[in-house]
């Protein structure tokens, strides 16, 4: 048991109060060390992916920008031991499709913490973990473009994407996401790398985080656009061009 005591436990929570119950927990528990916690998904990837070692990862899932359940998803090898915190329970399957370890309903009771924590701990006595190797971000490249198709590199996989259907693609650090009425795409790269690799006209900047599909714009009102269900803002720097491209479609 000393070859894996303490553990380096991250948390990731986006609500204060939940996020300070958790380090509490986490500073009582002796078998845990906290390396750091992050109230935002996408400050913890870059530290994720710097190559920190980490081998507890307490992750709400319900976030901002980037959910729990999509940020499993970008995890760097070596993973570390997942567990999910949550109010809501009808998470669970989803949860446990990605292999976390266990699933931790809010308010979290410290006994149920400690049973987490046994797994954890039983897990790494099983299966010593590897060291750490730092991971840089992948950059999205357009190998095949045809028709509305573009190829971009996602969860460590070639994903065939149509644009058509790509409502908006929003810059988060490091990270650019690429949302559909139905979905996420979070790609590693910068929102200015993506703009220029862009084969498709009908894409253009309206925001330094946000450029848009034109054919998906249904209204624009007081520098804000609504595509499906969601609202992106239109920077005045940007707004001349774009109500000159809206105007010539």
């Amino acid at each position: 048991m000393s070859a894996i005591v303490p553990l380096a436990c991250v948390i990731i929570d986006d609500n204060e109060i939940n996020r300070f119950t958790l380090e509490r927990a986490v500073q009582r528990h002796d078998q845990l060390t906290l390396a750091a916690s992050f109230p935002d998904a996408v400050e913890a990837l870059t530290y994720l992916h710097a190559g920190n070692p980490v081998d507890v990862l307490l992750l709400d899932i319900e976030m901002p920008h980037i959910s729990g359940l999509e940020l499993v998803k970008l995890l760097p090898d070596p993973k570390p031991a997942v567990i999910l915190v949550t109010t809501h329970a009808s998470f669970a399957v989803d949860a446990f499709e990605l292999r976390v370890l266990d699933y931790l309903v809010k308010p979290v009771n410290y006994a149920r913490f400690c049973q987490a924590i046994d797994r954890v701990t039983e897990q790494y006595r099983a299966t010593p973990p590897a060291s750490p190797t730092p991971a840089a971000p992948t950059i999205p490249t357009d190998l095949s473009a045809t028709g509305t198709d573009l190829f971009v590199k996602t969860n460590g996989r070639l994903l065939r994407i149509n644009f058509e259907d790509v409502l908006f693609i929003e810059a988060l650090s490091t990270y650019v996401v690429l949302v559909t009425s139905k979905q996420k795409h979070i790609v590693g790269g910068t929102l200015k790398n993506m703009e220029e690799r862009l084969p498709f006209r009908h894409f253009v900047r309206v925001h330094r985080s946000y450029i848009v599909n034109l054919h998906r714009i249904e209204a624009l009102e007081d520098n804000m656009l609504q595509l499906g269900t969601y609202e992106v803002p239109v920077s005045r720097a940007y707004q001349e061009e774009l109500v000159q491209r809206l105007q010539a479609l």
